[in-house]
């Protein structure tokens, strides 16, 4: 079993940085790739971007390529979303997540393991 504790969400006005963390605690988390979904109000839940178990690849959605970041820290078994120039359209549920691969991918029913989700709102 892998947890996952997300933090780091909140208000933030148009333009402004946020940067998410994600806590992984159980098995060896290191041998896992992570990623960042989100989900918006009466939206599916989407593709942020994801890191390699190693943190060499990263991946991300072309909605936020430019603009956000996910750095890993595998000694302290956190992954981080660091999110600039912030849009209204970013805001949504963030959620972290767990595969036991050493690929990422953009598809949410290839992760095992989630986060409780952490809520970013970007006011205009």
């Amino acid at each position: 079993q892998v947890q996952l504790v997300e933090s780091g969400g909140g208000l933030v006005q148009a333009g402004g940085s946020l940067t998410l963390s994600c806590v992984a605690s159980g098995r060896t988390v290191s041998r896992y790739t992570m990623a960042w979904f989100r989900q918006a109000p009466g939206k599916e839940r989407e593709f942020v971007a994801t890191s390699s178990w190693s943190g060499g690849i990263t991946r991300y959605a072309d909605s936020v390529k430019g603009r956000f970041t996910i750095p890993r820290d595998s000694a302290e078994n956190t992954v981080y979303l660091q999110m600039n120039s912030l849009k209204e359209e970013d805001t949504a549920v963030y959620y972290c997540a767990a595969r036991a691969a050493r690929w990422g991918s953009v598809y949410a029913a290839e992760y095992d393991y989630w986060g409780q989700g952490t809520q970013v709102t970007v006011s205009s």
